[in-house]
């Protein structure tokens, strides 16, 4: 079992660009029902990475934890199965 969660980002706003915490991450687009295929991403040793599905660009920003964003409503938790 995994003993860490990959944060989950999402786009409802429609925002341009979301600076995230970490440097590999979901970009889910929408909220559920209207996510698109959940696409993680990986920066690598980049500071900054475009979801192919949504196009919403993501910069790391070192300030913040891995869990949270800002706009800080982008950082989204999947509910269990």
């Amino acid at each position: 079992m995994a003993d860490a969660v990959v944060p989950h980002f999402t786009n409802d706003a429609g925002v341009e660009t979301i600076r995230v915490g970490a440097h590999e991450f979901m970009c889910i687009g929408a909220r559920p029902p209207f996510d698109h295929p959940h696409s993680f991403l990986d920066m690598g040793d980049e500071n900054e990475k475009i979801c192919p599905y949504c196009s919403t660009h993501y910069v790391y920003d070192p300030s913040l934890k891995p869990t949270e964003s800002i706009p800080a409503e982008a950082a989204y938790t999947p509910k269990a199965a």
